[in-house]
Formats: structure tokens, sequence, C-alpha cells
């Protein structure tokens, strides 16, 4: 049986989570430049999980996250557990996935890439082995990355809506673009809409 206070500590952070307020560590960052609700950020290169789900946009969310997630929780060959981190990523597979080119430049059929931030603190080398052949560690280069933040639902036509402002804007102001852009989620799907911090992210020069 769980310790009562364990319980009631679980209960309380899935209600922070509801009402919006954050635990999980979040990849750093510098801020760059400000307009509005866009910012370029500049990124130090990151330890990442990540695995291809072959399904809709609406399925791969629950396949991407609960293959992800049971690596974190201990699908590794240390069963080591690790804190969840944000922002959650997912993007349009393309035809160069395989050979893990940084750069999305064309969705194939559906197949979606998700990406969980590992915690600060690992190295390529402390970091446990997956179990499960379809996650794969990766070390991401330092980038800078134009980011568009914004509430309310993470569906793929909102995503597709807010990804074109930031291209826009970006084309505007004469910013050459390095990605297709890529969802990020700082929520679990439980968040209250309105309450929820999402964002597009595009990799910029």
């Amino acid at each position: 049986m769980k310790n009562p206070i364990t319980i009631l500590v679980s209960l309380f952070l899935t209600g922070c989570t509801v009402m919006g307020i954050r635990s999980s560590e979040e990849a750093s960052y510098s801020l760059l430049s400000e307009n509005g609700n866009i910012q370029i950020r500049q990124y130090p290169p990151v330890l990442v999980a990540e695995t291809v789900i072959e399904a809709s946009y609406a399925d791969s969310g629950s396949i991407g996250f609960k293959r992800l997630a049971g690596y974190i929780f201990g699908g590794n060959v240390q069963k080591h557990k690790m804190a969840m981190s944000a922002p959650v990523l997912r993007e349009a597979a393309s035809e160069n996935i395989a050979m893990t080119a940084p750069v999305v430049q064309q969705q194939v059929g559906n197949h979606w890439v998700m990406t969980f931030v590992m915690p600060s603190g690992y190295t390529p080398e402390t970091l446990p082995a997956p179990l499960d052949n379809k996650v794969v560690i990766k070390q991401l280069p330092a980038k800078k990355v134009a980011v568009l933040r914004y509430s309310g639902s993470l569906n793929q036509e909102r995503i597709a809506e807010k990804s074109q402002i930031l291209l826009e804007w970006l084309v505007q102001n004469h910013y050459k673009l390095l990605s297709a852009s890529r969802s990020a989620a700082f929520d679990p799907p439980w968040t209250l809409p309105f309450l929820r911090r999402n964002e597009v992210h595009v990799d910029v020069e």
C-alpha cells in the first residue's frame, strides 16, 4: 500500500499541473530578442530521447509519450528513473529521418517524431541506455531558435496556424530559416487549455 503522504503529494502535483503551475525542469536558453509573443532564443547543446511514430497526429501523441515516458521512468538498462523535463517536442518526420538530418524538409505519410529533453547533469556517457530500440538518444547541437508562444488547444490545425504566423514574421524580418516548424508542449493533456503553455519553434541562422 502506498504511503498516504506520497499519494497526497502526487494529487497535489497533478492539481498544480491542471491549474498551470509547472514543476518540471525546462531546457535552458538565452533570450536574444523579443517582439510581442515571438522570441529569438539561443539554446546550448542538449541531450534528448527521440522516437518515430507511424500513426495519425492525434494518435501519435499518446503512443510517443507512452514510449518515451517508459524510458525515463525505468525502461532502460540501468532501470534508472529520471525526472520529466520540458518541453516535449513533436514534428513531422522527413525523408531523411533515418539519417538523423537536423532539418525537416518533407513529411512522409503519417510519421511523427516526438522528443523528450533530458534533465541537465547527464552526458552521453552517463545517460541510461534505452531498452526499447524505438527510443534513440541524441545530442543536439547548439542552435538559434525562433519561438512563438500561445495557449489553448494543441491540435494540428492550431499548430499550423501559429506556425504560419511565425514563418511569415521571420520572412518579413529577413531571417534565414534552417528548419520547418515543430510544436513544443510544456503541459500534459489534462491541463486546462487556457492555462497551457504551447510554442512553435523554427531554427534560424
